[in-house]
């Protein structure tokens, strides 16, 4: 794809503009303009929060969201709030426990455990690195190598092999075939 639309979308504390930057930072890696906005509540944990990324080989011609490719959902109470921009070539991944009740449309939908699989490592903080490797694997955007290299220069060193393992085990979640 030469021009796409993403958004990560959750509550605040759960690291969606940092999984905005580092797959901004993957992306530039590879060649493509990267045009990222953010949003969230003024509540530091808890409120609704959302970062954007508009993507091109070229210039993007807007610098917001108008239609979007990709759609990540960590948290029910974003559930709905993107609904106005998904159509039938989107595909909206949410964490399968945190929303239980995702859009619904004319969309692919695929539900993951990125909670849960984060619990499993031992810190359910860093979901947002399982799910942003999910998505990745699911979608072919980025090179997982880039990726995975993107992550480990951008982490603070004592977390460093923790978001290797998750940036693993999402990956390992994209690419396995597992319907809504």
């Amino acid at each position: 794809m030469d021009n796409f639309e993403v958004r990560f979308s959750g509550s605040g504390g759960q690291g969606l503009i940092l999984s905005a930057k580092l797959l901004s930072a993957a992306l530039i890696a590879e060649g493509f303009n990267v045009s990222q906005s953010q949003s969230y509540e003024p509540v530091s944990r808890g409120g609704m929060s959302r970062a954007d990324l508009v993507v091109s080989k070229g210039q993007p011609a807007f610098p917001l969201t108008r239609g979007l490719d990709f759609l990540l959902i960590l948290d029910g109470a974003a559930a709905q709030a993107s609904t106005g921009l998904l159509s039938a070539k989107t595909l909206v991944m949410v964490d399968r426990e945190r929303v239980p009740t995702p859009p619904k449309g004319d969309f692919t939908l695929i539900a993951l455990p990125f909670v849960e699989s984060a619990r499993q490592l031992g810190n359910k903080r860093i979901a947002n690195i399982i799910a942003l490797s999910a998505l990745v694997a699911r979608t072919g955007i980025c090179p997982l190598q880039t990726l995975k290299d993107t992550v480990q220069q951008k982490s603070p060193p004592k977390f460093a092999r923790l978001n290797q393992e998750a940036c693993a085990l999402g990956i390992e979640l994209g690419s396995i075939n597992e319907p809504a």
